[in-house]
């Protein structure tokens, strides 16, 4: 809603704009403004959101694993469920979790591991995994980008104390800027992500130094968060 179609907007703003010593907003401004909301300007990207294809995702591997993240590397989907349930194993604990109700992990062939106990949705108390997708992943500094909607309950990214998350490495980036045209463009597009409510940047684990300045796992949502990264591109970034 534009300030011209909402007086008391147009009244806050024109206060402001009258505490800076500013004018009216001319009409040739007015242009330039929306010009630039429609054609963001390209900012300067750090040399470390640069690269090839096998240098974002072996950076992204390298910069999650530094933030306490643990990743494996998957051929493709079907090794999914078994990846699950050995991680599941491995830190004894029931095999069991919530699934976020996404339309990839749908499609999973989860016969694979017929002991592995599934229900799809907002996790519940006692679930102590859950599996997502996430929209994005960010090389720059290993972080997973998660969109809220019906397909990704934004509950799954913090309830379960082990967060694992399923992404292919065409959905790796170099930084945050590209993440962000990704998400306008396909909000113009009316897509499935369609400019989400939320969303959620997640790099590790939470932690917290509040206590005698000693970081501690799990302070605010999940003590551990693990990686399952689908090579989706091999031709680019080799096995």
């Amino acid at each position: 809603m534009s300030a011209k179609q909402d007086p008391k907007r147009a009244a806050v703003l024109g206060a402001i704009r009258q505490s800076l010593g500013r004018g009216p907003v001319s009409k040739a401004l007015r242009r330039e403004l929306d010009e630039r909301v429609r054609k963001p300007l390209s900012p300067q990207m750090p040399a470390r959101a640069k690269g090839e294809r096998p240098e974002l995702v072996a950076r992204f591997v390298e910069m999650a694993e530094a933030a306490s993240c643990s990743v494996r590397r998957l051929a493709d989907f079907d090794e999914l469920p078994t990846a699950v349930a050995d991680y599941l194993r491995e830190h004894n604990l029931p095999t069991a979790l919530a699934v976020a109700p996404d339309a990839l992990l749908d499609a999973v062939d989860w016969s694979r591991e017929p002991l592995l106990e599934r229900h799809r949705g907002i996790p519940r108390d006692s679930d102590l995994a859950g599996l997502t997708p996430a929209y994005a992943a960010v090389a720059e500094t290993g972080t997973l980008v998660a969109a809220s909607g019906s397909h990704h309950p934004a509950t799954l990214n913090f309830l379960p104390d082990h967060h694992l998350v399923a992404i292919r490495t065409s959905q790796i980036v170099g930084g945050y800027e590209e993440v962000w045209n990704r998400l306008r463009k396909d909000g113009r597009k009316g897509t499935a992500v369609d400019l989400p409510r939320t969303v959620n940047l997640i790099t590790g684990p939470s932690r917290t130094g509040d206590i005698e300045l000693t970081i501690h796992l799990g302070a605010h949502g999940p003590r551990s968060l693990h990686i399952l990264l689908i090579d989706d591109e091999k031709e680019a970034v080799g096995d």
